[in-house]
């Protein structure tokens, strides 16, 4: 992760915006006497927000555990190819 002065970043906003945008790389923005912050894109904070969300539901662990456990267990549903191709579109 990149780190800039507040000053680099407001004097060149636009710049770093386009990084943090496109490169997907969080930028940390360093203040001299106040609390530094980070500088994310959009998508990059959804995906953080769905990952939190994913791993404080305790439902959703236990399924994923369980659907680990038949998987490695070679016990799982067997896929047509349409079906595997549309997963991998995702």
């Amino acid at each position: 992760m990149e780190n800039i002065s507040v000053n680099q970043f407001r004097d060149n906003l636009k710049y770093y915006v386009e990084a943090v945008t496109q490169n997907h790389d969080p930028l940390l923005v360093t203040r001299r006497n106040g609390e530094n912050f980070i500088v994310i894109s959009e998508s990059d904070w959804e995906q953080e927000q769905e990952t939190l969300y994913v791993l404080q539901n305790q439902n959703l662990m236990t399924q994923m555990a369980a659907s680990y456990k038949t998987f490695n267990a070679g016990k799982g549903r067997s896929l047509s190819k349409g079906q595997q191709d549309e997963i991998d579109r995702i």
